[in-house]
């Protein structure tokens, strides 16, 4: 996960996040991996079933989200991030979740291009900055 978000133009190193980041078994049972034929590790995200939940970064009660997506740079370009993605989408619609709601860093504009040519839209009323370094742009998808 370090790997990928550091490979990205524009990333504000942010030492708080990076932990989180790195934390993938602190997530267990949240996150979706993509593996190759060989077991390693392409790309992960977490998947956010409710506001409830401990990663929710919404209030909207028939939502759900995702967050912390990343393929490593070696996988990115080959559909890993679209599957990532398509399986969260898979997952709240078996949820029965009515719309998913993310936030993306600016600085992520592959993965914006990504989110619109899967459906989402750019919503800026759920734009926010969490720290100064950090711009975070909202999407959704209504299912």
């Amino acid at each position: 996960m370090l790997a990928a978000y550091r490979a990205l133009p524009g990333y504000p190193p942010e030492p708080e996040y990076e932990v989180e980041l790195a934390d993938v078994p602190g997530r267990a049972g949240d996150v979706v991996v993509a593996v190759d034929d060989g077991g390693r590790i392409l790309g992960c995200v977490t998947y956010v079933p409710g506001r409830d939940h401990a990663h929710a970064e919404f209030s909207d009660p028939d939502a759900a989200g995702f967050r912390m997506l990343a393929v490593d740079p070696s996988g990115q370009g080959k559909g890993v991030g679209r599957a990532l993605v398509q399986w969260c989408i898979d997952a709240a619609r078996a949820d029965g979740r009515q719309r998913i709601l993310i936030h993306s860093g600016i600085w992520m504009t592959r993965a914006h291009a990504l989110y619109q040519a899967m459906g989402f839209e750019r919503h800026p009323e759920m734009d926010w900055i969490p720290i100064p370094e950090v711009h975070l742009l909202g999407f959704a998808l209504e299912l």
